[in-house]
């Protein structure tokens, strides 16, 4: 019997969950692959591959801004440019400490284009999907592998009740089996099959 192939190795499936997409719809435009990678590797302690961060960013439609290489001969607009800048611009330069008229302050929130509801946490301009910050409130850090589901598909029912934790193995099998459902109670007896149907998997 032939053995395996010398390098091959199994694929292993990551399912991102809201937090992760938002922050890779964040960092994406302005960075190159290898960045995103560092990036998305080291907030959320993952070990994705560079396919894997071009699949996602493929598959979510986003765009680093970049065409990977840069035509031969051809200059860049700013070369040579180092120091220089048009009189009157500095009109519009910010001052050390001076605060944007669109500065929004630490606890502002903002509808994401899937419909999340974000809370900005920290003046770094960093912001988080409220329904993780609420929940962690209650509970604690939110587990590795683990996501957040909304029982009644409500995005923006931020009652902790709505809030129900799954591991990310039962999140893949409950949107396989279409068990997340308009109606708390059915979602929540579809988390009770995809927890069971993880533990039958896991003994095979």
């Amino acid at each position: 019997m032939k053995g395996r192939p010398s390098g091959s190795k199994n694929k292993v499936l990551h399912i991102w969950n809201d937090e992760e997409k938002e922050y890779l719809k964040e960092i994406t435009p302005g960075h190159h692959y290898i960045e995103i990678q560092k990036m998305i590797n080291e907030k959320f302690d993952l070990k994705l591959t560079i396919n894997q961060i071009k699949g996602a960013i493929n598959r979510y439609k986003l765009n680093t801004g970049f065409t990977g290489h840069m035509p031969k001969g051809n200059i860049p607009y700013n070369k040579g440019m180092k120091g220089v800048y048009a009189k009157g611009s500095e009109k519009t330069w910010f001052k050390k400490g001076q605060i944007p008229f669109n500065h929004k302050p630490v606890g502002s929130e903002r509808i994401t284009k899937d419909g999340y509801i974000e809370i900005k946490i920290a003046e770094s301009n960093k912001w988080r999907l409220k329904h993780l910050v609420i929940w962690e409130k209650k509970n604690g850090k939110i587990p590795k592998g683990y996501a957040i589901v909304f029982s009644d598909r409500d995005k923006t029912n931020l009652n902790i009740d709505n809030l129900i934790l799954v591991t990310r193995h039962q999140l893949l099998i409950m949107n396989k089996n279409k068990l997340i459902y308009n109606d708390a109670e059915l979602t929540k007896t579809g988390v009770a099959i995809a927890a069971i149907q993880e533990k039958i998997s896991k003994r095979r």
